[in-house]
């Protein structure tokens, strides 16, 4: 049996920074960039990936394409992203393979910044938050549905209704939503 098209899992350092600035208001968390992401050296970069149109959607604007309008795009409605796993061993891009994780600062980032509200873009990055992470910043985090293509029974429709309270969390902008 020919075992090269088998993902094998390999230690990995995360391979970007977080986006933020002293403004944020919130923070998103993911569990630890996709290989597609990790290719294109920025959050959710597969196309398949639903959470850029998600949150176009939610303020009512243009998709963004690139690094630098995603990057705009997330500190012009005071939102912070970054990751939960600063490194770890995975096999592809399967949360459920993540182990021998190390964490990101996230208590130093959201001391930097005005982040009252943590948010997590899925189940894993919510649970290792909550485990090694919460009690150090003080701020407990909100679980909400995966934008992956994994979570294909949220429709982008359902993920909106989902997402919904991290908009709530932002000032002025409650009339955005649709």
């Amino acid at each position: 049996m020919n075992n090269s098209f088998i993902p094998q899992a390999s230690k990995l350092i995360h391979p970007f920074g977080p986006v933020f600035n002293k403004h944020s208001r919130v923070l998103v968390l993911g569990s630890f960039p996709s290989v597609i992401s990790r290719e294109n050296a920025f959050y959710y970069g597969h196309p398949q990936n639903r959470f850029w149109r998600l949150l176009a959607a939610l303020f009512g604007t243009a998709v963004p394409e690139t690094i630098a309008e995603k990057t705009e795009f997330l500190l012009l409605h005071r939102i912070a992203l970054w990751d939960v796993a600063a490194a770890c061993t995975i096999t592809g891009s399967a949360d459920s393979t993540l182990v021998s994780l190390e964490y990101n600062d996230i208590p130093s980032l959201v001391q930097k910044t005005e982040i009252r509200y943590i948010f997590a873009n899925g189940q894993k990055a919510g649970h290792l938050f909550r485990t090694h992470l919460e009690l150090q910043t003080g701020l407990p985090i909100q679980i909400l549905p995966s934008t992956s293509p994994a979570n294909a029974a949220w429709s982008l429709q359902r993920l909106m209704t989902g997402w919904r309270a991290l908009v709530e969390a932002l000032p002025n902008t409650q009339d955005i939503v649709q």
